[in-house]
């Protein structure tokens, strides 16, 4: 393990890895003429599980196809580990006068009270949308790669309508470390109703930020990363949430030789007091790419990416990642699909685990208290 990264043991919360069960080889969402990317899911008011995930037509290649003609759709389940059946375009392409009017992808779905909130990203750019040959000779996305933003869509049902926001939520900052390339949302919702968020920019850094709402603007947490991994340790992909008064985030290894959890692309888990220090838990593997199937099969995926969280009753109960076939990395694919894998319990209750509530954890400590706070670090 790099010197420059910190491994903490859990104590009696239960190693991720160990959480893991086999997946079921129907589970998920996949859609046959289509790349199937991202996906998260939240139980509807109807009391079944919605996905909302982005798709684009497999005519096109996988990396620079996204760029042109991604799009969030919802699909449904009656169980939360699938198969999910394609409903709907939640956010599709609705001009180039708008910054999210030509792709939108990304897709983080969380419900706070009686509102529904679909974090995602989005660009836009002029002129026809190629056809596949001229994709083929333009493998790095081209105008397409204009600087993607952070944006939030919000519904009063699951079912929409969405209503979209003229501006993103979070822009590249010129001459920053975030100069460019705002992705990778991972927001969690805290009791008292703030919004705390990491997110993806340049050369794979990570950055948080902070709202006091959904309707307030977000407010970066310092001038510098966040995840403070230095050379080649990167990650992207993080998902958030909180565990008693702590927060806990999945994330791919990116770096090239898996220095962080021992896996090329794997999972990785680690832990955080107040959101902006982080430590890798021990051991640091969240999951590997190579799956146990319900059947007893065994493969090793070409990719297991952009992992998230579902949450019931307070416990995480099924984790969700983009998939694809092939040798490894996403432009080996032949097929991606969204896979689910049920978690066995962490434990019976944060007391168990010798964590406070959390309205008695960062709230009590003042951390997000009030708007002010967004403009420092969560301490």
């Amino acid at each position: 393990m790099p010197a420059n990264i910190r491994s903490i043991d859990p104590g009696p919360v239960r190693p991720f890895s160990s959480r893991i069960q086999p997946a079921p080889r129907d589970g998920g969402f996949a859609m046959e003429d289509f790349w199937i990317w991202c996906g998260s899911v939240v139980r509807g008011e109807d009391r079944r599980y919605h996905m909302f995930a982005s798709r684009w037509p497999k005519a096109y290649p996988f990396y620079s196809g996204y760029l042109y003609f991604s799009e969030i759709v919802r699909a449904v389940a009656d169980r939360p580990a699938g198969p999910y059946q394609f409903q709907e375009v939640v956010l599709p392409a609705r001009g180039t006068q708008f910054w999210d009017g030509q792709m939108t992808h990304n897709p983080v779905v969380v419900r706070q009270g009686d509102q529904y909130l679909l974090f995602h990203i989005g660009t836009t750019f002029s002129g026809p949308k190629p056809t596949p040959a001229e994709l083929r000779q333009e493998p790095s996305g081209g105008r397409a790669a204009n600087v993607p933003s952070i944006g939030l869509a919000t519904a009063r049902s699951v079912f929409g309508p969405w209503q979209r926001r003229d501006q993103p939520i979070l822009t590249p900052r010129p001459d920053h470390w975030d100069h460019s390339v705002i992705t990778n949302p991972a927001p969690c919702v805290l009791a008292n109703g703030r919004i705390f968020m990491l997110y993806r920019s340049y050369g794979a850094q990570i950055g948080a930020a902070c709202a006091a709402g959904p309707d307030v603007p977000f407010v970066r947490l310092g001038e510098a990363p966040v995840v403070p991994f230095s050379g080649p340790n990167r990650i992207e992909d993080m998902c958030v949430w909180q565990t008693g008064d702590r927060f806990e985030m999945l994330a791919k290894d990116l770096t090239p030789d898996g220095a962080l959890c021992g896996e090329i692309h794997a999972g990785l888990h680690a832990f955080s007091d107040d959101g902006l220090t982080w430590t890798l838990a021990k051991p640091a593997k969240a999951y590997s790419r190579q799956v146990l199937w319900a059947d007893g099969a065994t493969t090793i995926q070409g990719c297991l990416e952009r992992p998230q969280i579902l949450i019931e009753d307070g416990q995480p109960t099924h984790l969700f990642a983009a998939t694809g076939d092939g040798p490894g990395g996403f432009n080996h694919c032949t097929k991606t699909w969204n896979m689910a894998i049920p978690l066995r319990g962490a434990c019976k209750t944060s007391r168990d685990m010798g964590l406070l509530p959390m309205q008695h954890g960062l709230e009590a400590r003042g951390t997000i208290a009030n708007p002010a706070s967004c403009k420092r670090p969560l301490r």
